[in-house]
């Protein structure tokens, strides 16, 4: 009797294999319709099942490679690539969105996929290692996040994602500075000067209302002043007392973040 039960269920797995999506069967997904086909791959989006979602899209934009549905076809695979975390296909799917479909409505929604993807690749070491700091890493990618959603925020001051992709700027300008001052501390550290005193001068120039910009010429003057060139240390110095006026010139320890008061 078990023996007999348990053919039955392979039989009915197999079966239930052989029907596909909804219970149809090869026969009758040849009669699905491009809705047919998007139902059943949102039904599976929606169950988690990204990759099934993405190649059920895939067919139904093959099949019907013209239409709305398609076209939606096409930034639902770039949504399931981002919950998938697959960053390169995302983009690349996002992108091949925005060139095919320049004024479409959801143009903004694929850059803000896009930015989202350069984010979370970002974002996915600090989940495993939470005391390491964004700014501590190559901002390659924070840097392309901050320049995507900065073109969201530019050509679609209104849309919906624009507010999120603002403040998601702000923290990425933000872990960029601060990388940007470590690395020059680093130069400091390791005898090459002018290399720290350039990279400095270049925080000061990109980011002139940062409030880091106070270590940023603290690095300056030590790059100065182990240089022998104390005009320009002592020059540097003058700065420091004339805009952080009653506070010491000397070198200190780096402040916070300062995205609170940076603005767009």
């Amino acid at each position: 009797m078990a023996l007999a039960v348990f053919a039955i269920a392979v039989a009915l797995g197999g079966c239930t294999t052989i029907q596909g999506w909804f219970g149809k069967t090869p026969e009758a997904k040849k009669e699905w319709t491009p809705a047919d086909y998007y139902k059943a791959a949102k039904e599976e989006l929606d169950s988690g099942n990204n990759k099934a979602a993405i190649q059920i899209f895939e067919q139904l934009e093959s099949k019907f490679p013209f239409g709305r549905y398609a076209q939606q076809a096409q930034i639902e695979i770039a949504y399931a690539y981002y919950r998938e975390n697959e960053t390169a296909q995302c983009i690349s799917a996002a992108d091949r969105f925005i060139k095919q479909h320049p004024n479409h409505v959801n143009v903004d929604y694929a850059l803000y996929l896009k930015g989202l993807a350069n984010f979370k690749e970002d974002l996915g070491l600090l989940a495993r290692w939470v005391s390491q700091d964004l700014a501590d890493r190559d901002p390659k990618a924070a840097r392309e996040s901050f320049e995507v959603f900065k073109e969201l925020v530019t050509r679609f001051p209104d849309s919906r994602y624009a507010p999120d992709s603002r403040a998601r700027m702000i923290y990425l300008v933000d872990a960029v500075a601060r990388h940007e001052l470590h690395v020059a501390e680093y130069y400091i550290k390791r005898g090459a000067y002018l290399a720290a005193v350039n990279r400095a001068q270049d925080i000061l120039i990109r980011y002139p209302n940062a409030p880091l910009r106070r270590q940023a010429l603290d690095v300056m003057v030590q790059g100065y002043d182990r240089m022998g060139m104390t005009d320009l240390r002592d020059d540097t110095k003058k700065v420091i007392a004339k805009n952080f006026p009653g506070e010491p010139v000397d070198a200190r320890p780096i402040g916070g973040s300062w995205w609170k008061i940076w603005q767009y």
